[in-house]
Parts: C-alpha cells; structure tokens; sequence
C-alpha cells in the first residue's frame, strides 16, 4: 500500500450526481478525489430519456417543489452547455377517454409559470389535421399540446461535468473501486483498487459522501460496513432505438391506458428514442437488460399513437438503466418520488458521511449545492455557491450561437463536411479546437477507425475524457457504436490496446 494522503472529500460514484458534487467541491477550495468503479456514466447517467425537463407528469403527484427547481434549471444547463443541451418543443397529442383536455391545459399552464421560464417558448395548441407533427400518427388524434423542455446528451454531461472537476484540481480516477472505507477518529482510511492493474492503495479523507446511484445502499453496507435498512428503491427504465419516423426536429409524449407516459425523441440524427418503462427491479444494477415484456410494452403503445406501427424489427439497439429512487413506501414504481434525499452523520471530531439517495439529471447542479451546504456544516467552509453561471467545457459560446460555431469550424477546416463538423461542435463545443488542432486534411487526424472516426478524437478522449475501452467511446462518448460494422471496433480495440499500460478488453 501506498503512504496515505489527506483529501478534504472522497465521492464514491462517477455518475451525474457524484460529477456534480466534485465538481462544484472542487470549485469551493476543497480537496476531492472521485472514484468509480468502472467508466464515467456507466450506469444510470447514461441510461436516460435524454430530457432536461421540469417533470410534467411529476405535478399529478404533488412534486410542486421538485418540478418547480427542475423547471427553472432548464435554461440555467442550457446556457452552461448549448452545444450537448438544447430547446426540444414536446408535442403531447389529446387521446380521448385518457386525462380530459382541461386537465392538460391546467397542467401546462402551471408548467409554463412555475418555474420562471424566460428563453424556451410557451405553450401552444396544435391541429394536428395541418400541422406537420399529425402527419405521423393516426388520423384519430386531431388536437394536441405543444410544450418546452430541453434535450441532454446525458453521457456528455457527466464526462464534462468531471473534465471541469478536474480543471479546478478535483483527481477522477475512473476503473477504481473503494474496497473499504473505516473511520479513525476524525478521518477515514480509504482503500482503492485499480481495476486495470489490480493494486491497492490508502487514502484518508475528512469527509465520504457516498453517490454510488443504484450501488448506494450496496456501498453502505459493503465499503462502509453500515447495517442499516434499505434506502432506495431500484426501478428499470429501458428504451428502445429505431430508425427516424418522422421529419420534423419535435418529440412525442405519448399518454398510455395504464397512466404512463411514453416519449418518442429525435436521436442522433438519423434515429427515434422511443421509452421509457418503470418496472422493480431486483440484483445487481449492472446485470440490468431489456426484457421481452419491456420490448412489447414500448412498441405497442407507440403503435397506439403512429400511424406505422413500430415492430420489433424496427429496433437498432436497446439500452437499460436503473433508477435510484429514494424509497418512500409509494404503492407502485411510477409513483415513487423524483426528488433526491441527502443524509449526513459524522463531524465534531468523527469522520463525516454524506449518502445521497435519488436525484435526477436535471436536478444534479441544485443537488450538488444542497449537498455543499452539508459539506459546509461537517467540515467547514471554502467559498460560495458558483456553478449557476459558469460554462461547462467548451459551452462557452452563447445559448443560439450553435450554428455560427459550427460555421466557424467549418471555415477553418473546410475538409470537414457539413454532418462531421456538427458532430464535433455538437460533443465538444470550443474544445473541438483541441481536437482538430490546426489540421489541413483529413490525413491530419491520424488513422481512420471508420465513418468519421479518427485517431485524433481518440486521443482526445483518452487522454482528457478517461476513455479506456471501445465501447467508451463508441457509447459513452460519441454514440459511434449505432453505425455498427462501419467502425472497425477491432481496430479500435488494438490501438487502445497501444496506448494503455496493458492490453484492456473492451466492455461489454
């Protein structure tokens, strides 16, 4: 074992929520380490509908408080970071015999004023007889509502989100597993693991805060050696990927006979995202599929709404996640509450403990400063609140300023088609620059992996973004993986391989 260092903060779990912890942590003055046991986002956080939303469904069930900070932070992400989040106007189609217009119409207009919405458009009713978003769906559905929300690249947001942790001195080591944590009178001796090259090491920190997401409760009673109760409730959200069914840049929320909601999302370009269900879900959180039921529930209750029905043999990919939902005794999985519960022990001299049950992404900034203020309490303060106005990376351009960046890298890379440059503006806002670094052709990017895949966004991945395998950076960070054979993911493999310690197999 190593000789042990002082951090002021440990957070275990490089999901959105243990991202956004260290990230503002690190900001304040504190010293942070973060460590996951495997890839950033590789549960939960890159497992969503993609939505950076207030939660409409949320107020039938009272969540006023919780739609109301999720509401007003649409706009506060949108401008930290336009190139991976941006407006989506959701159209919800009246289905007779479901909820009553009037019911719609008040739930919207409580959504329109709740949460001090100044740039995303109101409100308004559609005819879906002229206007092009009835053009895909039954002929039935004649009038609907038509509402705004933002769209995130989830798995985008927490990679920058730890790339801006670790610019402000935060230390992210990914692939590292907490073995155990123990507390010695005002400090805990933490355990590491390298997943990569199996040695362990000692760290002491003040102050653990516990964000492990679906594994929270399985930290607390493993590394941290806790016996208490159940804390979450684990719920599977899976989602289904077809290839595009419509034209136009909205999406679809779909209301279902069993209350449910289901959206139907623009995805990477050439796509529709199509989910998501609520089941109980039991084991480990990263043993998590689609099962054959989920796949009948999605396609069918899009077929309700589509005039083509969406089949089986439609679906290019499927993903799975597992939600952390704080468990509050609610009756069924749908009903069980959104909003995050943090929970602390410890200070005065013990070693300090923050658990953190729940969360959504649109909520992680305002999460994280709840949880500051704990961190304050525990083990005192350093700075202020900051992350509210402050860029993510390569977000530092202005919230309708995409198309003039993507002309700009076009202008000073005109080997770069129209698609190839919105591609990279659109993961890597102003940090494109990093990637392209001056290159006069496409031969200046270094070996081709494959449709527009090369070696010098490979690096840059590796060496800013902790990719390590393939599927990294096929799924995680570029979603390249839903072009199939036309990347050479061997290749891929093999020149990882070059650049590691060790020869790494991919994922999955």
């Amino acid at each position: 074992m190593g000789s042990a260092r002082i951090h002021d903060i440990v957070v275990i779990g490089g999901g959105i929520n243990g991202c956004g912890i260290a990230r503002d942590a690190a900001g304040r003055g504190y010293d942070v380490l973060l460590a996951e046991k495997d890839d950033l986002a590789s549960g939960t956080s890159s497992a969503a509908t993609k939505l950076i939303h207030g939660g409409l469904r949320y107020l039938e069930h009272y969540e006023f408080r919780l739609v109301q900070e999720a509401l007003a932070e649409r706009e506060v992400l949108w401008a930290a970071a336009p190139h991976i989040i941006w407006p989506l106007r959701l159209v919800l189609p009246h289905h007779k015999g479901l909820r009553p217009a009037w019911l719609l119409r008040l739930g919207l207009f409580i959504y329109d004023h709740l949460g001090g919405r100044k740039l995303l458009p109101a409100t308004r009713t559609l005819d879906l007889r002229t206007d092009p978003a009835g053009a895909p769906l039954k002929p039935l559905f004649r009038r609907a509502f038509e509402y705004s929300d933002c769209w995130v690249n989830d798995a985008r947001l927490v990679a920058l989100t730890a790339r801006d942790a670790a610019d402000r001195g935060a230390t992210i080591r990914t692939r590292t597993a907490v073995v155990s944590a123990r507390p010695e009178g005002a400090l805990w001796q933490v355990v590491l693991r390298d997943g990569l090259s199996g040695a362990t090491e000692t760290v002491q920190a003040r102050l653990v805060i516990n964000a492990a997401g679906p594994w929270v409760d399985q930290v607390l009673t493993g590394a941290l050696g806790d016996n208490g109760a159940r804390n979450v409730r684990l719920v599977q959200g899976s989602h289904i990927v077809v290839r595009k069914l419509y034209e136009h840049d909205r999406c679809y929320m779909f209301q279902n006979s069993d209350g449910r909601i289901i959206f139907a999302i623009p995805y990477e370009t050439d796509y529709t995202l199509i989910g998501t269900t609520d089941l109980d879900y039991q084991g480990d959180p990263g043993d998590v599929r689609i099962s054959d039921a989920e796949v009948s529930y999605i396609t069918e209750a899009a077929s309700e709404y589509f005039a083509r029905p969406v089949t089986r043999d439609d679906i290019v990919w499927s993903y799975s996640g597992v939600r952390p939902l704080f468990d509050d005794g609610a009756s069924s999985a749908q009903e069980a509450t959104r909003d995050y519960v943090l929970k602390s022990a410890g200070g005065d001299g013990k070693a300090a403990l923050i658990n953190v049950f729940g969360g959504k992404l649109t909520t992680f900034r305002r999460l994280a400063e709840s949880t500051l203020e704990q961190v304050e309490a525990l083990i005192g303060a350093r700075g202020k609140p900051w992350t509210r106005r402050v860029a993510l990376p390569g977000g530092d351009f202005p919230p309708t300023g995409f198309g003039d960046l993507v002309a700009g890298i076009r202008q000073r890379y005109a080997f770069l088609d129209q698609a190839h440059a919105t591609r990279l503006a659109r993961l890597y806002g102003t940090r494109a620059e990093q990637i392209l670094n001056g290159a006069a052709s496409h031969a200046d990017l270094g070996h081709h992996f494959g449709a527009d895949l090369y070696e010098a966004e490979v690096r840059y991945l590796v060496d800013h973004e902790w990719a390590v395998t393939s599927d990294d950076i096929l799924w995680r960070r570029t979603k390249r993986g839903l072009l199939g054979s036309a990347i050479a993911k061997a290749d891929l493999d093999s020149f990882l391989a070059t650049l590691m310690p060790q020869p790494v197999a991919a994922a999955g």
